[in-house]
């Protein structure tokens, strides 16, 4: 009997500790199908980052697809300007070589009959002067006057046009010595005149110094012209710095005119004063207006009647700027 109960409470401690066991398997399988299932979490995440990444990469793609097309347009219309452009420099330098020979025709096929003209007229008032009234003597001098008129409005067209053809030399330019050579030459043409000339020192600019020649020559000869009836007259080149940086200017006291007209001055053949005050034909300002705007410059003019006027230019080029 005492055998019996033995067995059986053997028996019941091995079924409880299988039970144990099979409680801590049962455990363990539940850890493991947690982890399982935290695992399996980690992969569904990671897997919709790798959709986002290449959502994100499509996108991207898309955009470089987009860019390269942009880019391809932009190539090819850049191309299309390049050739519009080389066929555009084509067409002008047809038009200067044109614009050439018609300079050819009016320096000679024009000038040869002035010539003509002015030497017969100059014969006849010569040669037959005792058999002319003065009325014929006047009217051949008014013709002579004409043709010189002509031939130094020729002169003035033909600059004008090689001013805008004339390849440019840009260099350090000395604009104080090239204003004082040309109120040099002034004083020397008309020494009897008194006109002081007020001119800054050390204005320098890069520039093309033949065309800057040019413009000055013309700019304080309009000066020393104008104000030819004062009688102390005075002329000013010097520089000023404004806002927009700095300009140079040619100052008078002389006859001055309308600030309302001033808009047609750089036109040519435009002029607000009658010849028989001022000689003239009209070109001067528009070849100087050339020259400042092949510079990168521009130029503008202030003035009131019997005022006196002054002109102001900008260079790209100028020290300083």
């Amino acid at each position: 009997m005492e055998n019996g109960q033995r067995a059986l409470l053997n028996i019941l401690e091995d079924f409880a500790a299988e039970k144990s066991s099979l409680e801590r398997g049962q455990r363990a399988m539940l850890n493991i199908l947690a982890d399982f299932s935290e695992e399996k979490v980690r992969l569904q995440e990671m897997h919709r980052a790798v959709l986002n990444i290449l959502e994100d990469f499509e996108a991207e793609q898309k955009k470089v697809e987009a860019a390269n097309q942009r880019l391809e347009k932009e190539v090819e219309e850049r191309k299309r300007v390049e050739r519009q452009i080389q066929g555009m420099n084509t067409e002008l330098m047809a038009a200067n070589r044109e614009l050439e020979a018609f300079s050819y025709s009016v320096s000679h096929d024009l000038r040869a009959p002035l010539r003509g003209i002015d030497g017969f007229s100059q014969a006849l008032l010569e040669d037959y002067a005792d058999k002319l009234d003065e009325t014929g003597k006047d009217y051949l001098r008014r013709v002579r006057a004409g043709t010189q008129r002509m031939g130094v409005l020729i002169d003035d067209l033909l600059n004008l046009s090689r001013v805008t053809r004339t390849e440019m030399r840009l260099e350090n330019t000395d604009l104080s010595a090239i204003a004082q050579a040309v109120a040099a030459e002034l004083r020397n043409a008309q020494p009897a005149r008194r006109t002081e000339f007020r001119i800054e020192d050390n204005l320098k600019a890069v520039a093309d110094a033949h065309l800057l020649r040019i413009a000055l020559e013309n700019l304080i000869g309009n000066a020393w012209k104008f104000s030819s009836k004062r009688e102390s007259a005075c002329v000013e080149f010097g520089r000023t710095d404004g806002e927009a940086g700095p300009a140079y200017y040619v100052r008078d006291n002389g006859a001055g005119f309308d600030p309302a007209y001033a808009a047609r001055l750089f036109g040519a053949f435009q002029r607000l004063h009658g010849t028989a005050d001022f000689p003239g034909t009209g070109v001067g300002l528009a070849t100087v207006q050339r020259i400042i705007r092949r510079h990168g410059g521009r130029i503008w003019a202030e003035s009131a009647v019997e005022k006196g006027a002054t002109f102001y230019f900008t260079l790209a080029g100028a020290a300083g700027s």
